[in-house]
């Protein structure tokens, strides 16, 4: 038996049965028969992906990742939206970045993070990169998707909200096996290669909440892309990396969440229970933790229009503290983290999208009055979609608005009406409206064939690079 043969042999047995589960699912994609319902939950995840990338595209995170991919001139197939093309790795990051720099991108609801800016970043990339058809990059995002949900949900006990709770940013965490999921499924790897690509994925995870409020969020969800894409690549030129790290011994779950409290979702439903049906998107660009005491002091502008705010006591699930607890904020960036800061912006009758974090918003006094009045109390047991909300106006009045499942949660859907909406106020700025408008088409039906080419003709727009 040759030397290669050998080590194959033994890091297959050592191979966990959760690395198995993983793997198999991965390697299996191209037999899939995915359900229609799941086809159009990809759809949906596209459209919102490059509507928050282009709308993104000249934000102050994005900028200095373009400039540093164009210094290294490196050359490839793979569109950079609204830019030029490069390799692979180098425009997962940049689109990445973009998809995620306002905040406003699709969250899984369980914990997992953001899926679809490391996922669709990267079967964007490589599928332009290799002449893969719509519908292998669709097959291969999906994939992503479900390995990058599995592995991070659970809800409030679960892998992803207890990685929070410890510091460690889900989406950085476990964006890199998402995307190494996807890749794998475009480069055609086969199972033994597809294991030693999440062991890459695995060991170099990271990515921390303390970075929450600058540049740094953002450029997890890119970096998690092109970790993910060299990771495959990697594999599939030999390399030999642990295949056992996404068990729940001497792994990454170890080593983030030490003392094992945590309640680690199993990988035996791949097939039975779809995550991308739960996909949950932002009406307001912000952290999700602040979007359910937001909703509640939006219903609330019309009454306190004009008047003065004395207090305001909001009730919010304990994660808001983790990721949104920031109770001064000094910069537009730093508000998306601030539930105080998104409850007096909708207190004071803003809508909560992209325009309204602004350096001109921070210095608006009807607005920066509020927020030193506002109270958390942070409720255990409480869901996390909901929130509570009592506003006491100068005299005595007291107002009382509640959100018992925010708007963009699956039990409570952005319509498609609202989705294109959104899409058109984030590109029609960037692009105009008529390429917006056949941006949005192709995008809707992105696995009719051609739609890649022209989806990638569209997104070149006007280069942005400075």
């Amino acid at each position: 038996m040759s030397t290669t043969s050998t080590t194959r042999s033994v890091m297959r047995s050592t191979t966990d049965i959760r690395g198995r589960q993983l793997t198999a699912f991965i390697a299996g994609t191209a037999q899939r028969e995915h359900p229609p319902a799941v086809m159009e939950a990809a759809s949906r995840a596209l459209v919102d992906f490059i509507g928050c990338a282009v709308g993104a595209s000249d934000d102050a995170p994005a900028r200095p990742v373009r400039q540093a991919i164009k210094s290294w001139n490196a050359s490839g197939k793979a569109r950079i939206i609204c830019g030029g093309r490069t390799t692979p790795a180098l425009a997962a990051l940049a689109n990445g970045t973009m998809a995620h720099a306002m905040d406003y991108d699709d969250t899984h609801p369980m914990g997992a993070g953001h899926p679809s800016g490391p996922c669709w970043s990267t079967a964007l990339a490589l599928a332009e990169e290799h002449g893969c058809s719509e519908r292998e990059a669709i097959a291969a995002f999906i994939t992503g998707f479900e390995v990058m949900a599995k592995l991070g949900g659970g809800g409030p006990p679960g892998v992803g909200r207890s990685l929070q709770r410890r510091g460690f940013h889900p989406t950085s965490v476990f964006g890199r096996a998402g995307a190494a999921a996807v890749a794998c499924v475009l480069m055609k790897l086969d199972e033994q290669q597809t294991a030693y690509a999440l062991g890459v994925a695995a060991t170099t995870a990271g990515g921390l909440v303390g970075s929450f409020g600058t540049h740094g969020k953002p450029f997890h969800a890119g970096k998690a892309a092109m970790d993910g894409i060299l990771a495959a690549q990697l594999a599939a030129g030999g390399f030999v990396s642990a295949t056992h790290l996404y068990g729940l011994e001497k792994g990454l779950l170890d080593a983030f969440i030490q003392n094992r409290e945590v309640e680690v979702p199993p990988l035996d439903d791949f097939d039975h229970k779809w995550e991308i049906l739960g996909n949950s998107f932002k009406p307001f660009a912000s952290c999700r933790a602040t979007h359910a005491s937001t909703q509640a002091a939006r219903s609330l502008a019309d009454r306190v229009k004009g008047r003065k705010i004395a207090a305001v006591h909001a009730k919010v699930h304990p994660n808001a503290l983790v990721t949104a607890g920031k109770l001064a904020p000094r910069t537009p960036l730093e508000g998306k983290f601030s539930v105080p800061f998104c409850i007096a912006l909708g207190l004071r009758g803003y809508r909560v999208v992209a325009t309204d974090f602004t350096d001109a918003t921070m210095r608006d006094p009807a607005v920066m009055e509020v927020v030193p009045a506002v109270k958390l109390d942070a409720v255990q047991g409480q869901a996390p979609h909901s929130a509570y909300l009592d506003v006491i106006l100068e005299g005595g009045e007291r107002l009382r608005a509640q959100t018992d499942v925010v708007m963009g949660h699956p039990d409570n859907p952005m319509s498609r009406d609202a989705l294109r909406a959104k899409f058109e106020g984030l590109v029609e700025p960037v692009l105009g409206r008529d390429k917006t408008a056949d941006l949005y088409e192709t995008a809707c039906r992105f696995a009719r064939p051609g739609s890649l080419e022209k989806l990638s003709s569209l997104l070149a727009g006007k280069a942005l690079e400075k």
